[in-house]
């Protein structure tokens, strides 16, 4: 073999031995976003027994205390929002699940940390298949966590077709009217006011008016 023919045999088992070396270190760092990924802590979403949902907060969040999970389970939330009702003209202020039967886990998701949570008194499992949970996306769970906080509230009036109210703002204030319908989901209903002799139906949010 050649000088010349030697150093050429070199070179292409360098370029060999550089493109293993590539592929590792390209394997290599598939396997570190792989398990960074894993690592990575997302919300998942637990399904309760009805109205235990508080209680799975309480009972989870002593049993990451006392089972030393802080570093993988990080946050529970039940989310809320405040209902102010309506009754003898008089606000009464009360707190409604938005999610009835769930409850939303902040967690990097392991063996250990799936655990704790599934083996919780009230849990009866994660949203997704039985071995597999499947996390919920952040846009989601930004949503619901901005309606928790929301001071936005709803007002929930104990009044049907048939009652009279007394409107208390608006163009018909201190008039009197008689409910046509109501439409609790929106918060308004539509009434009869007599003008000059005249029934005339109107819109009425709950706001504007006191039941009689």
């Amino acid at each position: 073999m050649t000088k010349k023919e030697k150093s050429m045999e070199e070179q292409l088992n360098e370029d060999i031995q550089a493109e293993k070396d590539a592929a590792a270190e390209e394997e290599q760092a598939k396997e570190e976003a792989k398990k960074a990924k894993k690592n990575q802590k997302r919300w998942y979403i637990v399904h309760t027994y009805s109205g235990h949902e508080n209680k799975v907060k309480v009972n989870l969040e002593k049993r990451i205390e006392y089972m030393n999970m802080g570093e993988k389970i990080f946050r529970v939330e039940v989310p809320q929002k405040t209902v102010t009702q309506m009754k003898g003209g008089k606000k009464q202020e009360r707190e409604e699940k938005i999610f009835p039967g769930y409850v939303l886990v902040e967690m990097i998701m392991d063996e250990d940390s799936w655990y704790v949570v599934r083996h919780t008194a009230g849990v009866t499992k994660f949203v997704g298949s039985a071995k597999r949970p499947i996390p919920a996306k952040d846009s989601e769970i930004k949503k619901i966590i901005n309606r928790s906080t929301s001071t936005t509230q709803k007002i929930e009036l104990d009044v049907k077709a048939g009652d009279k109210v007394r409107i208390i703002s608006g163009p018909f204030a201190d008039f009197i009217a008689d409910i046509i319908e109501v439409y609790p989901d929106k918060s308004k209903l539509r009434a009869n006011v007599s003008i000059f002799g005249r029934e005339t139906p109107v819109e009425l949010e709950y706001k504007q008016i006191n039941k009689l």
